[in-house]
Parts: structure tokens; C-alpha cells; sequence
């Protein structure tokens, strides 16, 4: 395991610079980055501070840092050290301020500021709260998706991703020999999406839950034969309702909320919402 020091500038909360050093560091093996925070750096003051513990613990520098003076103190400072750093927003920056035709407002954590959309946000992670696992099934129709689903295909942390932009999710289970809550059989404006998954997988996926929680019992829950028929009842129940189909197997969220954000598009006639690297037809049956 190769161990290197990574110190993450901004002078907002951090969260932006986080993000993109875990997803870079993702693509690597064997290697394990000592993280430094340095969040809310506004002054040449607290440049300086930062640029001290970076020469105490050389490494790579990331920044976010929309003020000109300290972005340049700070690459200096780096380069005076022959420590490499990189602003990671700043091509991205450049090249929308050349395309647009606008100055850029070098406001620190603008993101942040409390608009429309962060209440929007927060509106829809409190819809997710009330209506998992099938709660208050009276007002299913404010929703804007509603996933359903046998236990365990992601139908809860994926509905918490979307909430987290901005999207009134849903969920209810699909239960051996219990009918769907009738509010859900009689929607009219969410579109409705059907999560399935291998049985295999189910399986695997619920064992580690069971072993989790020092259940280990052999139950119809982990039985093979009674998971494949659990499974094949639901893909039975979302073809009579003619609702879209998405295998979870082996995708990750952000995979999984991807199909789905594409299947509002379609269901609303909008544009494409949501784009990725992600082949996310492969993620949609």
C-alpha cells in the first residue's frame, strides 16, 4: 500500500474538492491518500498556515479558490516548495466563461447559498423520510417516482439519492402473498419503476444482511428456490402494469438513480435530466 500526502484546499466547506479527490483516488490500487482538510481559507493569512503544513507534510495540493490573489499566493507557494497543485474547478471555470460570454462572480461557496433548489432538496428528503417502505401510501400521488421492489434492491438509499436532487421518491415493497397498497395500483401522475435483480444476488445480498444483524437462520428469505419465485412474482406484477423495469444487479446507486432520472425524462418529455459516464441503458431493461 503506497501512502501519500493529499491536502485539499477551499474556501468554502469542502465538500467539492472532497468529492473529486475520492473519485479520483478511487481509480487507483494499493494506495491510501492522508487526507488534509483545509476548508473556509479566505485570507493570505490562513494561506500561509496552509502552505506551512504542506511543507511540514509535502504532498499533492487540490483547490478550490474562486479569489485570484490567494489562488496565485498559493501556487507560488507551491512552487517555491516544488510541491505539484492543481485548481480543479479552474479549467472547467475557464472554459463556460469563454463559451458564455460571462465574467465569473468569485463568490466562495455560492453553491451553498439557501435558494429554490436547496429548499427543494430538503422539501424532497423529507417526502423520502414519510414515504419509505411504503408509508402514507394516502399521498403517493405527489410523488414524482415511486420505486417498487422485493426487500433489499436498493429501493431506500436510492430514493435518498434522488431526493438529494431534488426529486420526491418513494418506495414500497413488494411482499409474498400481500397485495400492493391500492393508492399504488391507482396512480396516476408518478411514473411507477419496477427494481429487480438476480436471485443469485438477492440472496448473496440478504445472508449478509441476516449475518449482520447475528441472524443466521435458513429462511424462505435466503432459500434460493423461494427467492427465484419471489422475484418472478414481481417481473409477473410489473408486466401486468406494463411499469419499466430496472436491474439493480451489481449496480451501484448513483448506476441505478442514472436509469431512472432517464426514464423521467422520457416519462415527462423533457430533455435529457441527468448525463454520466455511466452507460446507463445498459442499466435499463
Amino acid at each position: 500500500m503506497k501512502r501519500f500526502h493529499l491536502h485539499l484546499v477551499s474556501d468554502a466547506t469542502g465538500e467539492t474538492i472532497n468529492s473529486v479527490a475520492r473519485a479520483v483516488i478511487a481509480q487507483f490500487e494499493d494506495v491510501e491518500a492522508v487526507e488534509h482538510f483545509w476548508s473556509l481559507v479566505r485570507s493570505k493569512r490562513q494561506i500561509d498556515n496552509v502552505l506551512a503544513a504542506i511543507e511540514a507534510t509535502p504532498g499533492v495540493v487540490l483547490f478550490t479558490l474562486v479569489d485570484k490573489d490567494l489562488r496565485d499566493r498559493l501556487e507560488r507557494g507551491c512552487r517555491r516548495l516544488g510541491i505539484p497543485s492543481v485548481p480543479v474547478l479552474e479549467p472547467v471555470i475557464e472554459v463556460l466563461s469563454a463559451h458564455l460570454g460571462s465574467k465569473v462572480r468569485g463568490q466562495p461557496g455560492r453553491q451553498h447559498l439557501l435558494d429554490a433548489e436547496y429548499f427543494t432538496r430538503i422539501d424532497a428528503m423529507h417526502f423520502v423520510l414519510a414515504h419509505d417502505d411504503g408509508q402514507s401510501a394516502h399521498d403517493l400521488d405527489e410523488a414524482d417516482v415511486v420505486l417498487v421492489g422485493v426487500s433489499r434492491t436498493s429501493k431506500t438509499p436510492t430514493c435518498f439519492y434522488l431526493a438529494n436532487r431534488g426529486i420526491k421518491a418513494a418506495n414500497v415493497p413488494v411482499v409474498p402473498g400481500a397485495p400492493l397498497p391500492p393508492e399504488v395500483m391507482n396512480l396516476t401522475r408518478p411514473l411507477v419503476l419496477g427494481l429487480t435483480i438476480t436471485p443469485e444476488r438477492l440472496v448473496e445480498i440478504r445472508r449478509n444482511r441476516l449475518r449482520i444483524l447475528h441472524q443466521d437462520a435458513e429462511t424462505n428469505y435466503v432459500d434460493l428456490e423461494h427467492v427465484t419465485e419471489e422475484v418472478l412474482a414481481a417481473r409477473r406484477l410489473y408486466a401486468r402494469r406494463k411499469w419499466p423495469v430496472i436491474d439493480v444487479t451489481r449496480r451501484s446507486i448513483e448506476e441505478v438513480a442514472a436509469a431512472i432520472l432517464q426514464h423521467m425524462a422520457r416519462h415527462t418529455g423533457a430533455e435529457t435530466v441527468y448525463s454520466t459516464h455511466i452507460d446507463v441503458e445498459a442499466a435499463v431493461e
